[in-house]
């Protein structure tokens, strides 16, 4: 369904239990990203908590209406939960996701109750890492200038981010395979200027590693030990900045263990939430 927030079409659906705890699930990869991964990955919560899933601000089946900077995105998260009449939410975020729980759970800590991040960073560094290591794959129809320009947030056209995301997709999980791969990356809704805004505008000044010792809710840290481009130490930084919070590490997965190793993410988070 959609609504309106801050002046943008937003794409958004709930789910689950109606007296249930509202579960707020934020979308990684602007401009690649939506809500459906987070929506099947995390269906069998439906029967103890309710869920919201949205496509950001310029992803997925929302509209494209900038600015597309972290202050609205968060603004925007804010207004749905305003709209959805609660005072107090769980979020959960995963990759540039990841960011943005942090970013909302700092900026409105009076409307949060837990935190659960996955395979994210407290800062934009590490991305020479993360480059070092798509170059040393020598991934087919994957030039260094292609992953330069895509990480500098200087893609030419939704063909090319296209091209580029497929290019990558052996790097993201333990068992590639390619039939899924080709699935995905033909399933999704490209909007290359929201990805060149963040990561030409927001990733360069991102970092909250400030402000997280300030925070006082529990939260759960999860990683896939395998992850090209948001490492374990990334995630073992966030935890140990975070006084209340818990890391787990998923070692059969790469950047996806709520995908990977699904069984075992959702008993973590289970066990998370019932504290």
């Amino acid at each position: 369904m959609y609504t309106t927030i801050n002046d943008c079409r937003i794409y958004y659906e709930v789910h689950g239990k109606d007296d249930g705890e509202m579960i707020f699930f934020i979308h990684g990869a602007p401009g690649l990203g939506d809500c459906r991964a987070d929506r099947k990955a995390f269906a069998p919560l439906e029967e103890t908590h309710k869920l919201v899933f949205l496509d950001m601000r310029g992803s997925g089946r929302s509209e494209e209406k900038p600015p597309y900077t972290h202050e609205q995105w968060a603004a925007d998260i804010d207004e749905l939960r305003k709209q959805l009449n609660v005072d107090k939410i769980v979020i959960h975020g995963g990759s540039y996701g990841g960011y943005m729980a942090l970013e909302y759970v700092t900026r409105y800590p009076q409307h949060v109750s837990h935190v659960m991040l996955r395979d994210t960073k407290p800062g934009s560094d590490r991305q020479d890492v993360a480059t070092k290591r798509a170059l040393e794959a020598d991934l087919p129809g994957l030039t260094e200038d292609e992953l330069v320009r895509m990480f500098a947030g200087e893609m030419r056209s939704n063909e090319e981010l296209k091209s580029v995301f497929f290019a990558l997709q052996p790097l993201y999980t333990v068992e590639y395979d390619p039939v899924v791969a080709k699935e995905k990356i033909d399933s999704i809704y490209y909007h290359y200027e929201t990805h060149n805004f963040a990561f030409s505008v927001n990733q360069p000044t991102f970092n909250l590693r400030d402000k997280l010792p300030a925070i006082d809710v529990p939260v759960l840290v999860s990683v896939g030990r395998h992850d090209w481009i948001t490492p374990v130490d990334a995630s073992e930084e966030i935890a140990s900045l975070i006084p209340r919070s818990e890391l787990v590490i998923y070692e059969n997965s790469g950047h996806s263990p709520h995908i990977e190793e699904n069984e075992r993410y959702l008993s973590r988070v289970r066990q998370f939430l019932a504290k």
